[in-house]
């Protein structure tokens, strides 16, 4: 059958909407149509090549959509669920899924080459054979993803607030509950209140963080932060550490997440400023893998018990923790609807990233004509 997709040909050029041919499922495999994607910022980060990739590749791998055929040995869905699109496979047998580390799984080894844990590459076209960014390739209107990158949702939760909670909304959230493990009364420090940074923000919160202190340049950003359970919110990293300080009568921040759009050695500098004594720093951020972010005193590591350490999809475990998020959604605990900025058309994609360099979205989201 046919697709129509957003695809990218050559690094730093724009996305170009193309149609092309999607194969049959295979074995384990999934056709999908796609409803909702949203515009993440790691989807540019391969626009921009700071991760490499399989090329021409169609980008997107934060979506939601109903399952239309599945291949042979499917278990985990069937023709007319609903689900989420995991952005990081979940084999469910590796050493890593078996010790309750799904983020981990062996099976996302694939995530940046463009084909299926089978081999398979269902995308063709003009220039031969389409990865798809993550093994999912959401900025299109069909696809075929594994199974194991499929969570089952109900079908009464709207799937254009479902998609975001494929990454954002755990990978934000999970960085604070999980990786900085945000107790009742903790101070916390969030910088950049994008699409992740918002959602730790919102995990910080409903852990019980007493001042959860949101940093970013962008007025907008600053201001839903606010609104969605920050107790405070600041320009810059200097303002938020004495912020800090202050708030803890000078013992500083529990913990500071760090979700800016590209991590750079400043804003872990400012971030292991901020925390205290037994303070920890998540990194949740990406950049360019050859940069060098962290240039940090080891002896100050060791002398006031300072961690740091990076989160990958917020240490969630997709198939038990999207439907959580979800059931939080549904309850009015975790805000959800709230976070969609703007929606675009598939034609539209182009000028979402401008948008979303402009620091004009907290998130975007592709809404899929059929």
């Amino acid at each position: 059958m046919k697709t129509t997709a957003a695809v990218l040909h050559e690094v730093g050029k724009p996305l170009q909407i193309e149609e092309l041919d999607l194969a049959d499922p295979g074995e384990h495999e999934v056709r999908v149509r796609w409803t909702h994607t949203g515009l993440c910022h790691s989807d540019l980060h391969v626009l921009q090549g700071d991760l490499g990739a399989w090329l021409p590749i169609v980008l997107g791998h934060e979506g939601a959509g109903i399952v239309e055929e599945v291949g042979p040995g499917v278990t985990r869905v069937a023709p007319g669920d609903h689900f989420v699109a995991s952005f990081l496979p979940t084999c469910g047998t590796c050493h890593w899924c078996a010790i309750g580390r799904q983020n981990l799984c062996d099976m996302g080894a694939a995530t940046m080459r463009g084909h299926l844990p089978s081999g398979n590459w269902p995308l063709s076209g003009k220039a031969g054979r389409y990865g798809a960014m993550c093994m999912i390739g959401a900025f299109s209107t069909h696809g075929v993803i594994h199974e194991s990158s499929a969570v089952k949702i109900a079908p009464e939760f709207p799937l254009q607030v479902a998609a975001l909670v494929g990454c954002g909304v755990p990978t934000g959230w999970g960085s604070a509950v999980n990786s900085a493990n945000v107790r009742p009364g903790d101070t916390v420090v969030i910088y950049g209140i994008g699409g992740i940074g918002i959602n730790a923000v919102q995990g910080a919160r409903l852990a019980g963080g007493r001042h959860i202190i949101a940093v970013d340049p962008v007025q907008l950003k600053r201001d839903t932060a606010m609104s969605l359970g920050a107790t405070h919110a600041v320009a810059t990293a200097e303002e938020a550490k004495e912020l800090a300080k202050d708030l803890s009568r000078g013992v500083g921040a529990t913990s500071a997440i760090i979700t800016v759009g590209n991590v750079t050695s400043d804003v872990v500098d400012a971030a292991f400023e901020a925390i205290s004594k037994d303070g920890t720093v998540v990194i949740t951020a990406l950049a360019p893998f050859a940069d060098r972010t962290i240039t940090l005193s080891g002896t100050e590591a060791v002398l006031w018990r300072k961690t740091i350490r990076g989160s990958l999809f917020g240490d969630c475990n997709p198939t038990t923790d999207i439907p959580r998020l979800l059931e939080l959604y549904r309850d009015g605990s975790l805000k959800l609807d709230e976070l969609i900025t703007r929606t675009y058309t598939l034609d539209q994609i182009n000028e979402g990233y401008e948008h979303l360099l402009a620091g004009e979205l907290v998130r975007g989201v592709i809404v899929h004509e059929h």
